[in-house]
């Protein structure tokens, strides 16, 4: 019998902190500017568009699409699938690719926000849709 993967603690800043506690109520959350209207991710106070300090946090559905993988066959970890997914919401993040064959991914396919546990706030990845 396998042991489940264990994930890495995020570390967390005063910056931060706000994605984190909705994390462990299954919620994921990113920055809006008030002063321009573009969502980000990785969230963080400042803009990345107009530098602007006027932003917002905002749940997101949590849904996307993948824009790009690569399949990591060789690692003393196992086997791993990491990419970038576009949030219905508009930004790109990287993130790992979990619970799912990862030869059946796929450019453009649907995929959602699942949480892993940590020994603190759970970390997101996505999973494609069923």
């Amino acid at each position: 019998m396998t042991e489940p993967k264990k994930y890495p603690t995020p570390v967390t800043n005063p910056e931060t902190a706000p994605f984190w506690e909705a994390a462990k109520q299954g919620k994921f959350l990113i920055k809006r500017c008030t002063a321009c209207g573009e969502p980000h991710y990785f969230p963080r106070s400042i803009c990345p568009f107009c530098f602007s300090d006027k932003t917002v946090w905002e749940e997101s559905s949590g849904e996307g699409t993948i824009y790009t993988f690569s399949l990591m066959r060789k690692s003393a970890t196992g086997p791993y699938a990491i990419g970038y997914v576009t949030l219905k919401e508009g930004p790109s993040l990287q993130t790992n690719f979990v619970d799912c064959d990862m030869e059946k991914l796929k450019i453009g396919q649907k995929v959602k926000v699942v949480f892993k546990p940590t020994d603190g706030a759970p970390l997101p990845f996505f999973t494609p849709v069923s």
